[in-house]
């Protein structure tokens, strides 16, 4: 079985205060509840699970420390308008199921946030989704536009100067400007969920768990205890074929990010634009999703592969690092100096047909994973929902979810291996216009 491995990378968490993270199981536990993986979903699900049941236990299972894994190391988008990662619009189709539940996962953060004072530069600025060439512009950008439309939600088009004014460079052709998107530091966010987890919820952490048993009941092992429940909820994302579960539906791939050190003064009026803003590209294979943090540090992450180990060397990094410096150099000439300061990898899950592994897997065995590289709203709302599906809660937002469909399966090995590449080399050079 595949374990996750912290290379100790994380950009976001290094520029936080540190935390003291819970201590391992080493011990037989019984619980109602077992809830394996503390990212977005398993933190939403665990809290959600305490609502629903308040005189129930509930224990959760993190393999590492939380906000180390993929929930801490994203761009810190949390996304409510429907959204594309490749060059497929198929998002748009369902756009409003997309958009209520992204909504619900953001309100739902936002109080947390609030009632717990949660510290991870919240900041409602919106999000520009911006194309460099004029295919981008017609195949993306306008379908996008049309369906925000169509829908009413607010939005705004920004060509040219209008564009680069915002953003201070001068890169992109177009885009489009929607203001209900959070930006914020995510292992700053994941730390504070975790650390106010309602009383019957005891979290676990450097607990990777290392077999399932169904027999006479759930027991889960990990490496120094095991722990019996009634049922169990996995949220574990692409990790969730080593569990048996989803085993030709999961395309993991690694993404690549890194932050600057912080902008001087100088620097920071030299670059001129909002202070403050999120841009993700037409097409995220293809192109970079770039961020100006609130401490003033630019955010590039571009470079994803398909990487079924779930396992990246230091030499790739390395190679990811230097090729984010020369982009960075390219597009802001006026900052020449300015160097990269974190660079570490995050491994996201995509389906074929987009759709999120999501409901009853076995007898009192369920899951939220495969959420499409938009885990902050995706991952936060299959949690809660999972929740209240394993609970028998009504709640209209099931219809939703449940709507999607089901993750459809790949081919056999090897050949999924080679369609997958083939793919992404596809997308890489369909849409190379859009570097």
């Amino acid at each position: 079985m595949l374990l996750p491995r912290n290379d100790s990378t994380n950009g976001w968490s290094r520029i936080i205060p540190s935390r003291t993270p819970n201590a391992a199981l080493t011990e037989d536990r019984e619980a109602d509840w077992v809830v394996v993986g503390a990212g977005l979903a398993g933190l939403a699900a665990a809290r959600r699970l305490a609502e629903n049941r308040p005189g129930e236990t509930v224990v959760l299972l993190e393999a590492d420390r939380v906000g180390e894994g993929a929930q801490g190391r994203n761009s810190g988008f949390a996304i409510d308008a429907p959204h594309n990662v490749g060059s497929s619009m198929a998002e748009l189709e369902a756009a409003h199921s997309h958009l209520r539940l992204a909504r619900a996962a953001i309100a739902y953060l936002a109080r947390q946030v609030k009632e717990h004072n949660i510290s991870c530069d919240w900041r409602v600025d919106g999000k520009f989704h911006a194309a460099v060439s004029k295919s981008g512009i017609d195949t993306v950008l306008r379908p996008t536009l049309k369906t925000l439309e169509t829908m009413g939600e607010a939005h705004e088009w920004l060509e040219g100067k209008a564009l680069h004014d915002r953003l201070g460079f001068t890169h992109f052709a177009a885009g489009i400007y929607t203001p209900g998107t959070v930006l914020l530091n995510p292992a700053a966010l994941c730390h504070g969920l975790a650390d106010s987890l309602p009383a019957n919820v005891t979290l676990y952490e450097k607990t990777p768990v290392t077999g399932v048993s169904h027999k006479n009941g759930i027991e889960v092992q990990t490496p120094q205890g095991k722990v019996k429940a009634g049922k169990l909820i996995f949220t574990v994302n692409g990790w969730i074929n080593q569990f048996g579960y989803y085993r030709k539906h999961t395309i993991p791939l690694a993404a690549h990010a890194s932050l600057t050190r912080q902008l001087t003064p100088e620097e920071q009026k030299k670059l001129g634009g909002l202070n403050s803003w999120g841009l993700t590209p037409a097409n995220a294979f293809v192109g970079i999703t770039m961020r100006r943090t609130p401490d003033q540090r630019i955010l590039i992450r571009q470079n994803m592969a398909y990487e079924p180990k779930l396992s990246v060397s230091d030499e790739a990094r390395a190679r990811a690092r230097e090729g984010h410096q020369i982009l960075f150099d390219e597009r802001f000439p006026m900052l020449k100096g300015v160097t990269m300061e974190h660079t570490w990898t995050g491994f996201i899950c995509l389906s074929r047909n987009g759709v999120p592994g999501f409901g009853q897997l076995a007898p009192d065995v369920y899951s939220s994973v495969i959420h499409q590289g938009v885990g902050l709203t995706k991952a936060t709302i299959g949690g809660m929902l999972v929740a209240d599906l394993a609970c028998g809660v009504e709640n209209p937002l099931l219809n939703d979810i449940q709507s999607l469909g089901e993750p459809q399966a790949l081919p056999s090995l090897p050949f999924v291996d080679v369609g997958i590449k083939a793919r992404l080399n596809w997308e890489l050079w369909a849409h190379r216009a859009e570097a």
